[in-house]
């Protein structure tokens, strides 16, 4: 059996995707101005990922240990639903995602990078690591993209998810199907 059949089980399962954001969407790089403000760098790729898994019909949320207008401004863009800044119980923002959602961890994919994350990869259903992720962040992942933090990772999830639940084909209509994904 193949990778990408054993994940089917756990990205199928997915109703809720919840993504860090530094070194998740982004490259975990923080530029300040002269004046103390922050600028981050996210890919449209990412993004055009996300937008398609919201429209397949799996809810998207961050949880992030840091509180930023760009990061409010950016997921407001992309429809994110649930948006938790500055939690550095990450754990806690999960139980208070699953209760306003209604959803259990086990239906719930968090892809994070590093030591902060690791609690809420132990609680969800399906964990993924960035490929550049913290190697104990690894250790306990289902999964680890190609793509490190930032620069295509979430939209490798992203098409995962929805392969698995056989809605991915549909975001390619008019475009040569990728030979990863079958007939």
């Amino acid at each position: 059996m193949s990778l990408l059949e054993s994940l089917k089980p756990l990205a199928g399962a997915v109703r809720l995707a919840v993504f860090d954001v530094d070194g998740t969407l982004t490259d975990g790089r923080i530029v300040l101005g002269p004046n103390g403000e922050e600028y981050k760098q996210f890919h449209v790729r990412d993004g055009q990922g996300l937008v398609m898994l919201r429209d397949s019909g799996v809810q998207l949320a961050v949880i992030t240990g840091r509180d930023s207008p760009v990061v409010a401004h950016r997921m407001r863009e992309l429809g994110v639903r649930y948006l938790y800044q500055g939690r550095g119980n990450k754990r806690a923002a999960l139980d208070e995602l699953c209760s306003e959602s209604g959803l259990s961890p086990a239906q719930i994919c968090f892809m994070g990078d590093d030591l902060p994350d690791i609690p809420i990869m132990k609680a969800v259903g399906f964990p993924v690591a960035v490929a550049d992720a913290h190697p104990a962040v690894i250790a306990v992942s289902r999964w680890r993209t190609a793509a490190p933090g930032g620069l295509g990772a979430a939209r490798e999830v992203a098409e995962l998810i929805m392969h698995a639940q056989g809605t991915l084909t549909r975001h390619f209509a008019g475009y040569e199907i990728p030979p990863w994904m079958g007939p």
